[in-house]
């Protein structure tokens, strides 16, 4: 075992790891962060999203140990510093943007990379940069409106499909 240690969400965290223990698993099991979902195991799903110094990874593709040091955020890092929901996440509230909700904290994880890298995507970007996310219910029409709504952009012409 490893000791490891990292920012989660803006706190210094230190836990203990094998070699092979993947960020999520030791963000789930360790750190007790249970909001990051273990969906696939293999990378296709990205429920399991993190931003790892900034950047979306998939918590399931990285080992724990690629971490130490690092700055990781969360899903549980995600709201505002009062506790109220981001906009990102109001915005999945208000327009019904999950269903079962065991993918949405992923698509929340990966709607927060979109926006930082494209503030105001059009649909057909947002559509394009949720192929690493899979939601088995919604159909992706109210989280694509999700979206949308969190840039700040009007929802109303958004056709459903």
């Amino acid at each position: 075992m490893t000791e490891l240690s990292m920012t989660v969400n803006g706190k210094t965290v230190t836990g203990k790891a094998e070699g092979r223990t993947l960020l999520v698993t030791f963000l789930r099991e360790e750190l007790k962060l249970t909001g990051t979902h273990v969906g696939c195991d293999t990378s296709q799903c990205g429920a399991c999203q993190v931003h790892v110094n900034g950047q979306p990874v998939k918590s399931c593709t990285m080992f724990a140990a690629e971490a130490e040091g690092a700055d990781v955020r969360t899903i549980e890092g995600m709201a505002n510093a009062d506790g109220s929901l981001s906009v990102i996440q109001q915005a999945f509230q208000d327009h019904h943007g999950l269903q079962c909700g065991f993918c949405t904290p992923g698509m929340v994880m990966t709607t927060a990379a979109l926006l930082k890298e494209n503030p105001k995507p059009t649909e057909a970007e947002v559509r394009e940069y949720l192929e690493g996310n899979i939601c088995r219910c919604t159909g992706y029409h109210n989280i694509v409106k999700s979206i949308m709504a969190a840039s700040g952009q009007d929802v109303s012409a958004i056709a459903a499909e």
